[in-house]
C-alpha cells in the first residue's frame, strides 16, 4: 500500500500533479482553486494553531471543513453560490487524496458526502433588442477607443464568447475568407471551438485589423497601451457605455449588464430565432445540452408563444377546496 504523504505534500501534488499535468485546468480554475486552499490554511491557523507546512492530513476532517465553510458565510457573506464552489474545489482534492492515501479512505468519504448548500436559481437576464442596439450605438466612433468598443461589444454579442476568450482573442484566430469566416478559441475545458461571423462583421474586423499598430500585441482588442485587455478592463469599457447608452434606453438602468450577460443575450437570441439547443450549446462550448436548458426557462416570449399555438381548454371557477376531514384540515392549515 502506498505510504501516504503528509498534508502539503498531497496540496502540492493536487496542483502540481493533478490540477496542472493530468487534467491541464485553465488558469481561471488553478486560481480559483488556489484561493480556496489559502482561505483555508488561514483558517487552520487560526483554529488549529499549526502553521500550514505542519498540518497533518487528519486535521482537516468533515466537522473542520464544514465549520470553515460556515465560517466563511459568516465572516465575508458569500452567498450559497460562492459557498458550493469553495466546496468543489475542496472536493476535487479530496478524491485525488483517495487515491494517494487510501489509508485515510473513511475520513475523505465523510468529506466527500458534505452536501452543497440548496439556493435560488434565478432566471438568465439578457439584453433586448433595442437594448442591444443602443449599447452599439454609445461608443464613439470618432476615437480610435471607441471604434475599438463597439466591434468588441459586437464580436461578444454575436458570437457569445467568455470574457477571458474575447481577451485572449488574438488575431491568428480570425478566419476572415470570403465563406466559411469564424473565430477560433480554446474554450473552458481546453475544447476548442469555431463560431461563424456575419459578412458586416468581417468587414467591420478587417478594416480594423489595418488600425492596429505595428507594435501592438497580437490581441484583436488590445489596450490603449498595445497591451492585452484585461478582464477589468473589458468590465470597465461595458460599464462606461452602458451608462451612456442608458441615457436613451432607460430599462438599461435596471439590469446588471456584465460581459457574460451578452453571451446570454447570444443564446437568446439564437433561441428565439429557432435554432436548436445542441446547436446552441456547441456554439457556447457548453459541456452538455442540459446547460442550455437556463435559456428556455428565461425565454417568456417563447412560452407566450407556445401557449397561444397549444390553448388549454377553458375551465370555470369551481370554488374553494374544503377538507371533510380534521386531519386534511389539519394540513391545509399549516
Amino acid at each position: 500500500m502506498k505510504q501516504p504523504r503528509n498534508f502539503a505534500a498531497l496540496l502540492q501534488g493536487f496542483f502540481t500533479e493533478r490540477l496542472m499535468q493530468q487534467k491541464q485546468a485553465s488558469p481561471h480554475t488553478i486560481a480559483s482553486y488556489r484561493d480556496t486552499f489559502r482561505l483555508l490554511l488561514r483558517f487552520a491557523q487560526k483554529r488549529l494553531h499549526k502553521s500550514p507546512s505542519q498540518l497533518d492530513f487528519e486535521d482537516v476532517d468533515a466537522p473542520f471543513v464544514a465549520e470553515f465553510l460556515n465560517d466563511l458565510e459568516k465572516t465575508r457573506e458569500i452567498s450559497a453560490r460562492s459557498r458550493n464552489l469553495r466546496l468543489t474545489a475542496i472536493r476535487s482534492f479530496f478524491q485525488y487524496a483517495a487515491y494517494e492515501a487510501p489509508s485515510q479512505s473513511a475520513q475523505i468519504q465523510r468529506v466527500l458526502a458534505i452536501p452543497g448548500k440548496r439556493h435560488d436559481r434565478t432566471q438568465v437576464q439578457f439584453l433586448s433588442r433595442p437594448e442591444i442596439e443602443a449599447l452599439l450605438e454609445a461608443p464613439d466612433l470618432t476615437a480610435w477607443a471607441g471604434r475599438r468598443d463597439q466591434l468588441l461589444l459586437l464580436v461578444a454579442i454575436q458570437t457569445g464568447l467568455r470574457l477571458s476568450e474575447l481577451t485572449k482573442l488574438k488575431q491568428e484566430d480570425l478566419v476572415l475568407a470570403s465563406t466559411g469566416s469564424h473565430v477560433r478559441c480554446l474554450g473552458k475545458g481546453r475544447k476548442e471551438r469555431c463560431t461563424p461571423l456575419t459578412r458586416q462583421t468581417v468587414d467591420r474586423l478587417k478594416t480594423w485589423l489595418q488600425e492596429l499598430p505595428a507594435n501592438a500585441a497580437k490581441e484583436v482588442f488590445p489596450s490603449a497601451r498595445g497591451q492585452r485587455l484585461s478582464g477589468d478592463g473589458l468590465r470597465y469599457i461595458l460599464a462606461k457605455h452602458v451608462a451612456t447608452a442608458a441615457k436613451d434606453c432607460p430599462s438599461l438602468r435596471q439590469k446588471k449588464v456584465t460581459p457574460h450577460m451578452l453571451r446570454h443575450t447570444m443564446a437568446m437570441e439564437l433561441l428565439q430565432a429557432g435554432v436548436d439547443r445542441a446547436v446552441i450549446a456547441l456554439w457556447l462550448g457548453h459541456e452538455s445540452v442540459e446547460t442550455t436548458q437556463i435559456y428556455l426557462t428565461a425565454n417568456l416570449a417563447l412560452k407566450e408563444k407556445i401557449l397561444a399555438e397549444n390553448p388549454f381548454p377553458g375551465v370555470g371557477p369551481q370554488g374553494r377546496f374544503r377538507p371533510n376531514d380534521k386531519l386534511l384540515a389539519f394540513l391545509s392549515d399549516l
